[in-house]
């Protein structure tokens, strides 16, 4: 095949196959536990490193694990790797933010306490 060929180059193995409607396919179960487990060795080596969000510290995540990085780009959507980096950050704040309230002597609330009128219940958001 030369530089100039005509013919498109063969699709990634990973690459989402499109169905006749034009959506395309999710992947199975095998395809998420690779990139399950791309995803938590490259968060690992993150956390190795001291690096919380590898989107604004990219130089220094690509520094420390861009080879494990960009296994993950190899095995997930990018959506999904997106979306997995902005949860690690988003779960760190919130464990922050918990430890503060407890530092702070914050309580939990109290078993069979009423919520005010008005406010969504966790049964009324899950079963919509």
């Amino acid at each position: 095949m030369g530089l100039f060929s005509s013919s498109s180059p063969a699709p990634s193995p990973q690459s989402p196959k499109p169905t006749p409607d034009g959506a395309f396919i999710a992947p199975d179960r095998s395809a998420r536990d690779r990139c399950y487990e791309a995803r938590d060795a490259f968060f690992a080596c993150l956390d190795r490193a001291g690096i919380v969000d590898s989107i604004k510290e990219s130089d220094a995540a690509g520094r420390e694990c861009g080879g494990l990085e960009k296994g993950m780009g190899r095995e997930c959507a990018a959506s999904w790797a997106k979306y997995f980096k902005q949860r690690r950050v988003m779960e760190w704040k919130k464990q922050k933010a918990y430890e503060k309230l407890a530092a702070d002597g914050a309580e939990g609330m109290p078993e069979g306490m009423a919520i005010p009128s008005g406010l969504p219940t966790q049964s009324s958001r899950t079963s919509k």
